[in-house]
C-alpha cells in the first residue's frame, strides 16, 4: 500500500476512479439492493453518475485522497467489483473520516468488502492520522457491521445517533472510539 491513488491487497486492486468508472458508479448505485440501506446514495441515469464521479474527484483533487474503484487483481480486465474509501464529514461536531464501502451485490459473500475495508483503514492512519475514523451504519444492515469489526472498527455508541436516511450506528476506529 504505497501510493495514495493505488492500494493493494492480497485479491484486491483499489484505484482512484476515471472516467472510465462511470458505468460501473451507476450500475452498483442504481442496484436497489446495494442502496438499501441509504437510498439517498441511489442513482437512476448516467448524468447522476457523472456527477457522483464529479464530486468523488473534487475531494481526491482538494484533499489527495477519497474513494477507490475496487476490482479483483486477477489477470485481465477484471469488472468493478465496488468501491471503498473515506470522505471528511462532520460527526458531533468535530471532523472525521467516514468509511465508505459499496459493492456490487454480484460481488457479496466473497470477502471483497472485507478486505477492502481493512487497506483503507490502515492507509488512512498512516496517511491522514489527524483525523478519527468513522463508519455510519444503520441498525438493520449487519453484512456492514461485520465488515466494520472486521476492519478493526469498534462499536462507539455515544456517537449513535440520527443520519441522513435514518439512525446510524457508529464503528470507530481509534480515538474516535474513545471520545
Amino acid at each position: 500500500m504505497g501510493g495514495h491513488e493505488e492500494l493493494t491487497t492480497r485479491r484486491l486492486s483499489l484505484r482512484r476512479p476515471t472516467a472510465e468508472d462511470v458505468d460501473a458508479i451507476l450500475a452498483v448505485h442504481r442496484d436497489p439492493a446495494a442502496c438499501l440501506h441509504n437510498p439517498s446514495d441511489a442513482l437512476d441515469s448516467r448524468a447522476g453518475a457523472e456527477e457522483r464521479l464529479g464530486a468523488w474527484d473534487a475531494l481526491w483533487r482538494a484533499r489527495g485522497f477519497g474513494y477507490w474503484t475496487v476490482r479483483a487483481r486477477a489477470q485481465g480486465a477484471s469488472p468493478v467489483l465496488g468501491f471503498c474509501g473515506v470522505k471528511p464529514m462532520d460527526l458531533a461536531g468535530r471532523p472525521v473520516l467516514n468509511l465508505f464501502y459499496r459493492f456490487a451485490p454480484a460481488a457479496w459473500g466473497q470477502g471483497f468488502a472485507a478486505e477492502a475495508a481493512p487497506a483503507v483503514v490502515a492507509w488512512s492512519a498512516a496517511h491522514v492520522p489527524g483525523l478519527p475514523l468513522i463508519a455510519r451504519i444503520r441498525p438493520g444492515n449487519l453484512p456492514s457491521q461485520r465488515v466494520a469489526l472486521r476492519a478493526g472498527l469498534c462499536r462507539a455508541e455515544h456517537l449513535d445517533g440520527p443520519g441522513h436516511d435514518g439512525f446510524d450506528l457508529i464503528y470507530a476506529h481509534g480515538p474516535s472510539a474513545e471520545a
